[in-house]
């Protein structure tokens, strides 16, 4: 029997939805998240001075996630050594150092506090994490992107989000009475793997 045609049309929508999206975000939300802790990761950023720009990384990371009857019930924290980022000049980095006073204030820490999920394309979930992330010793609420996806018995996240160092109180970023400079705003990066414990 052939189909009307705004019902063939209706089913073939169907199909190309389930193709796109072959498990529903409900499904892939609602199974059981295992404790979990940092087994790899990457922080970076990039920053932009008046020399030009430039990139500082760590693979220094260590976190933790509780377990969850749910994604969205998943708990945890990450944090990095400040003095563990290394932006390929010597100068750079001392100067790096004393502007984010690591003596004082050596980690970059965000504590999650909940899992907004936004949107499931093929094992990948979109997220919205909310949490504090401390930097230089302030602590400020902030909401990241992010996308999470499982790699057996792991699951990865990335992230990236602007920071602007001013809200952090970061000083220090005007070199040589102004002529070397570093903008305030710059860019994070997060890949991490988290592992069961």
């Amino acid at each position: 029997m052939r189909l009307p045609r705004s019902l063939r049309k209706a089913v073939i929508g169907v199909w190309a939805v389930a193709a796109v999206y072959p498990a529903p975000l409900a499904a892939q939300l609602e199974v059981p998240i295992a404790p979990m802790r940092v087994s790899a990761g990457t922080l970076s950023f990039d920053g932009h001075a008046t020399p030009g720009d430039f990139t500082g990384t760590t693979t220094t990371v260590s976190g933790e996630m509780s377990g969850g009857e749910t994604l969205t019930t998943v708990r945890g924290w990450v944090e990095a050594p400040v003095n563990t980022l290394k932006t390929g000049n010597g100068r750079r980095d001392r100067d790096l150092n004393k502007s984010m006073e690591t003596d004082k204030h050596p980690t970059m820490r965000f504590e999650l506090a909940g899992v907004t999920p936004e949107g499931a394309r093929g094992d990948t979930t979109r997220v919205q994490l909310g949490g504090k992330l401390t930097l230089h010793g302030v602590t400020r609420d902030v909401l990241l992107p992010a996308k999470i996806w499982r790699d057996g018995s792991a699951l990865r996240l990335r992230s990236t989000f602007p920071v602007d160092l001013g809200d952090y109180q970061v000083g220090g970023l005007s070199k040589a009475l102004g002529v070397l400079k570093m903008q305030e705003g710059i860019e994070v990066h997060v890949d991490l793997t988290f592992a069961p414990r």
